[in-house]
C-alpha cells in the first residue's frame, strides 16, 4: 500500500499560566512511501517522529495537511478503520491473557461481515507466530518471556490481521544490544515475507540505516533529506544529516577556500576549483582519512585504538571542532603510537564543504 503525506502539520497549544504560543510538532511535512517498502524515520528525541506515527494510525488529528493509504483520503477516518498494525515500545501486551490470545485479540473484535470463525483466527494466529518465530510459546504468558520474545508477540499481533500498513514506534528500546541486532534482523525478514509498507521510527542512526530501504530524517518537526540509507550518508544535504549520521560521528573543522585550495588551519588539504573563496565548516568521515609520511593534514597524535580488522587513530588539530578527531584506517597502515604527530592525506568523496551560516552543503 503505496502512503503519501501532504503538507501534513500538528500544532500542539501552549501550557502554562500565560498564554504561551504554539508548539509545532510536525511542520509542512510532504512525501511519499512506495508500496512494499520499510522505510526509517530517524531523528532525535522530540523532533516530531512519533507524532507523524500517531497522525497516521489516527490518534491525533492533524492541523493541516492530508494523509492518503493508495488513493483513500483516511485523514479523518476513524483509527479502527485504518487497517493499520501498531507496534509500540513498551509491547502493550496483557499480563493475564497467553500469548495465542494476545494474537487472537484483534481478530476478536471484528464485527459484522468481517467477523471470523474461532478455526480461522485460530489459524490466522498460529500462521503469525509462526511468521516470528513463536508458534512454540504460544501457552505462555507475557511474564514468561524475555523481552525479545515479547516484542515478538506484539508484532505477531500487529501482522494478524494483515494490515495494510505497519507502524512501529521505537520498537527495540527495550531491548540488549543483542537482542536489539537480533529483532531488527527479524523485522527485516518479517516485512520482506508479508510486504507490507512499513514505517519504522527510532532515534537510532544504525538501527535505521541497516534495516530501511528508505530513511526519513528529521529535525524541528520538518523533513531534512529522504532518500537511501547508503546515499544520504554519501551526500548528506546540511550539516545536521551529517553529523546525526555515522559511527563514530564526522569530524568537523573550522576551514576556507583560498585560490581554489581548500585549507584546514594552514594545510591547504585538497583542490577544490570552481569554488568561491569563503570562510566554511569542513566535515570528513572518520573512513576519509589516509595515513601518509607526506601527508597534507598534520595532526597532534593522542593515541591508537585497536579494534582487529581496523584502526582508530584518536588526534586533534586547532582547527577542528570537536573534542577530537577519530580516524578508521586499515590495521595494515601501522601507525606509530609512541608518535607525537600524525599526518594524512584525505578521501575527496569522504570530505563535505558546508555554509557557516546556512549550514547547507557545498555542491
Amino acid at each position: 500500500m503505496k502512503v503519501t503525506i501532504q503538507d501534513l502539520t500538528k500544532k500542539f497549544p501552549g501550557r502554562g499560566r500565560k498564554a504561551a504560543e504554539e508548539v509545532t510538532a510536525v511542520n509542512h511535512f510532504n512525501v511519499e512511501i512506495p508500496d512494499g517498502k520499510l522505510v526509517g524515520l530517524l531523528g532525535p528525541s522530540g523532533c516530531g517522529k512519533s507524532t507523524v506515527l500517531n497522525l497516521m494510525c489516527g490518534l491525533l488529528k492533524p492541523t493541516e495537511g492530508r494523509i492518503f493509504f493508495g488513493d483513500e483520503d483516511v485523514t479523518n477516518l476513524e483509527p479502527e478503520k485504518r487497517e493499520v498494525g501498531m507496534v509500540f515500545q513498551n509491547y502493550a501486551l496483557y499480563p493475564h491473557l497467553t500469548v495465542l490470545q494476545n494474537i487472537l485479540f484483534p481478530l476478536q473484535n471484528r464485527k459484522g461481515p468481517e467477523r471470523l470463525t474461532k478455526a480461522e483466527m485460530r489459524e490466522k494466529a498460529e500462521e503469525a507466530a509462526r511468521l516470528v518465530q513463536i508458534d512454540g510459546l504460544l501457552d505462555r504468558k507475557p511474564g514468561e518471556l524475555s523481552g525479545g520474545q515479547q516484542q515478538r508477540v506484539a508484532i505477531a499481533r500487529a501482522l494478524v490481521k494483515m494490515p495494510r500498513i505497519l507502524l512501529m514506534d521505537e520498537p527495540l528500546s527495550n531491548l540488549d544490544a543483542r537482542l536489539r541486532l537480533q529483532t531488527r534482523e527479524e523485522i527485516r525478514r518479517i516485512q520482506r515475507e508479508t510486504g507490507i509498507t512499513t514505517i519504522f521510527v527510532t532515534h537510532d542512526q544504525e538501527e535505521a540505516m541497516s534495516i530501511s530501504d528508505v530513511i526519513i530524517v528529521m529535525k524541528d518537526g520538518e523533513i531534512q533529506q529522504i532518500g537511501k540509507p547508503q546515499e544520504v550518508y554519501d551526500a548528506p544535504r546540511n550539516l545536521f544529516v551529517a553529523k546525526f549520521l555515522g559511527t563514530p560521528p564526522i569530524n568537523t573543522f573550522s576551514g576556507s577556500v583560498r585560490g581554489g585550495k581548500l585549507f584546514i588551519g594552514e594545510n591547504a588539504v585538497l583542490e577544490q576549483k570552481g569554488i568561491p573563496d569563503q570562510d566554511v565548516t569542513v566535515g570528513i568521515r572518520p573512513e576519509g582519512f589516509l595515513p601518509s609520511p607526506q601527508g597534507a593534514l598534520v595532526c597532534g597524535l593522542d593515541r591508537v585504538e585497536v579494534m582487529g580488522r581496523d584502526v582508530s587513530v584518536v588526534c586533534t588539530h586547532p582547527a577542528c571542532q570537536n573534542p577530537v578527531i577519530r580516524a578508521i584506517v586499515s590495521a595494515e597502515s601501522q601507525t606509530d603510537p609512541d608518535a607525537a604527530e600524525v599526518r594524512f592525506d584525505l578521501k575527496p568523496n569522504k570530505v563535505f564543504l558546508f555554509h557557516n551560516k546556512t549550514e547547507e552543503r557545498i555542491l
